[in-house]
């Protein structure tokens, strides 16, 4: 069976809501950057990027993280598409779907390697099964689910994204 949980237009008003808590937070920066996970959460991350660029004066760097998803532990399973210096800016990671937190646990590393001034996590979904210490500090809708349950979300099809819950 299958549940619609949010539409186009709820994901919308998601997103948007995101973006301003964003910038509320960080208004005093100059600059944040956006690493979204591949595939879902850098989707979401350039969607947050295009609201606050409607909203904010703050400069967004998006950055695209590659996570081998079934060894995230492995040395090399992790990295980014482009260099940036990241000293003292706020990454902000970002993710469809926040789990159990092992991928964003896994993500993080490679920011850790710069003297980065704050790390936070943006979700659309956050389904309150943590196993890793991540939380979501901006999140679109939180829903408790079972370990059966799976989340889909879309965000590729303008007008038609989806939150889809499956049993």
């Amino acid at each position: 069976m299958q549940t619609i949980i949010l539409d186009a237009s709820q994901i919308e008003k998601k997103i948007t809501r995101i973006a301003y808590e964003i910038y509320e937070e960080h208004a005093d920066d100059k600059e944040i950057v956006l690493a979204g996970v591949v595939e879902g959460g850098y989707a979401l991350a350039q969607k947050i990027s295009q609201a606050l660029k409607k909203i904010s004066p703050l400069k967004v760097t998006l950055l695209k993280i590659n996570i081998n998803k079934k060894t995230p532990s492995k040395e090399t399973a992790v990295s980014i598409d482009k260099k940036e210096n990241l000293s003292g800016k706020t990454i902000i990671l970002v993710d469809d779907v926040l789990n159990t937190g092992k991928i964003l646990s896994y993500s993080m590393k490679i920011f850790l390697q710069s003297p980065v001034k704050s790390i936070r996590v943006a979700v659309l979904v956050d389904r309150n099964h943590s196993l890793f210490p991540i939380k979501a500090d901006y999140s679109g809708i939180s829903i408790a689910t079972t370990l059966q349950e799976h989340i889909t979300v879309n965000l590729e099809a303008k007008g038609k994204e989806s939150v889809i819950l499956k049993d």
